[in-house]
């Protein structure tokens, strides 16, 4: 089949990636793309929030599947959109996607389904702010209620701090703090059946030892070795199945990818937040580690037939990936600066370790930073601490001035193992 995937991060590379390698996949597009999608993808400009205008250049393509992967598109309604054209297409519904983009709908949709989550205030007034942090005390959580990049939360001690990120809302999510490690699982369903993936683990805080501000993800890694064998398997029964099967009684079917991202507290497994597509950078190594052709997958949650695919096939091997971020991020990043290695990372370390692009472009022969997650070097490895040491030797290769990665993903798991 012909394939257009809409977005132009690491997470769209790795599903490029691993739609390149599935002998279904006859041509793969990408719009907009990035510099290092280019290699396995014919890109193509777009404005991935305009719903009409992905869906002509679908058509225009011949595309007889389209995968939309960032969040903002699908809360927009491009799923909408590229179906009302006769195109099969992979992401939730306007509506549904709402899990994601609305915090305090997302608390009601768990009301409903019965699903553990943080007993939490929606709140829209400084008066019910200041209630919300006095009632839960520290440490406060509080959540844009709306998109923000994977930035929209603040976790501190500080009362003021909180108070003031809370006030930079216009909607604010207020709850209490769940402890425990955190755990990221994805499901891909088609509104009825769900099939869930491995649980992976990424490291929100910029430095060392969780430590400095939130980000977008610094590193992640594949499988858990720590985690209960038996957790797949209580989400699925407690999260995922209840959730779907709620959207749908609400008359708001949700089809594609369901992201639990979970706490696993010393009461349970509560659920932190939904996402309503594939994470970033957990996509990477959840994907390295798959087996079964992505685009059957896709195509059947698309398509309603998720019932009749087979069990899902997982490679032995760990993956970790380590991200590199460019000068100041989290904050306004430095951009435009060249990077080099990458070509070395291709000849010494494939294929047991590979380079996604995140914030890449190309200007003429070189490869410029554009974003302030510039790349995900993952790698494979009969266990954490190989996949570790791959990585990192891949990292090293890689030059680009002022950047910035952690040096821990993965490490006390790898040595816990």
């Amino acid at each position: 089949m012909k394939v257009l995937v809409i977005g132009g991060g690491a997470r769209e590379h790795a599903l490029c990636r691993s739609l390149s390698l599935d002998p279904d996949v006859t041509a793969l597009y990408c719009a907009p793309g990035n510099a290092g999608i280019a290699e396995v993808a014919e890109l193509h400009p777009v404005d991935a929030l305009d719903g009409d205008a992905v869906a002509r250049l679908a058509t225009e393509l011949g595309a007889e599947l389209v995968v939309v992967g960032p969040e903002a598109p699908l809360v927009a309604g491009v799923a909408d959109a590229v179906r009302a054209a006769g195109i099969p297409c992979f992401g939730p519904s306007g509506e549904a996607a709402r899990l994601e983009g609305s915090k305090a709908f997302a608390k009601d949709v768990m009301a409903g389904a019965n699903v553990p989550t943080a007993r939490s205030y929606v709140c829209t007034t400084p008066a019910e702010i200041d209630e919300a942090l006095d009632a839960f005390g520290a440490p406060y959580v509080v959540k844009d209620d709306g998109l923000a990049a994977g930035k929209g939360v603040v976790v501190t001690h500080d009362v003021e701090a909180a108070r003031a990120h809370a006030l930079a809302c216009d909607r604010v999510v207020i709850e209490e703090f769940l402890d425990g490690p955190e755990v990221s699982l994805f499901a891909i369903t088609d509104g009825t059946t769900v099939l869930p993936l491995q649980p992976a683990q990424d490291f929100k805080r910029a430095l060392d030892g969780d430590e400095g501000p939130n980000t977008g993800g610094m590193g992640a890694y594949s499988p858990l070795p720590w985690a209960d064998p038996k957790l797949v398997d209580e989400v699925m029964r407690t999260v995922l199945q209840p959730t779907v099967d709620e959207l749908r009684r609400r008359g708001t079917p949700f089809s594609g990818l369901l992201y639990a991202g979970l706490a696993i507290t010393s009461r349970g497994v509560r659920v932190i937040e939904f996402n309503a597509r594939f994470g970033d950078p957990e996509t990477q190594v959840v994907l390295a580690r798959l087996k079964t052709p992505l685009a059957g997958l896709l195509l059947g949650s698309a398509n309603g037939t998720l019932d009749v695919v087979p069990a899902l096939k997982w490679h032995d091997d760990a993956a970790v990936t380590v991200v590199i971020a460019s000068h100041n991020y989290p904050g306004t990043p430095r951009t435009g600066d060249p990077i080099e290695g990458l070509a070395d990372v291709v000849a010494q370390d494939a294929p047991d370790a590979f380079v996604l692009h995140a914030g890449t472009r190309q200007e003429g022969d070189a490869v410029v930073s554009a974003g302030g997650r510039v790349l995900s070097v993952t790698a494979t490895g009969k266990d954490l601490t190989q996949a570790r040491e791959r990585a990192y030797a891949a990292v090293g290769r890689i030059r680009l001035d002022g950047s910035q990665h952690r040096t821990d993903i993965a490490r006390k798991a790898a040595e816990e193992a």
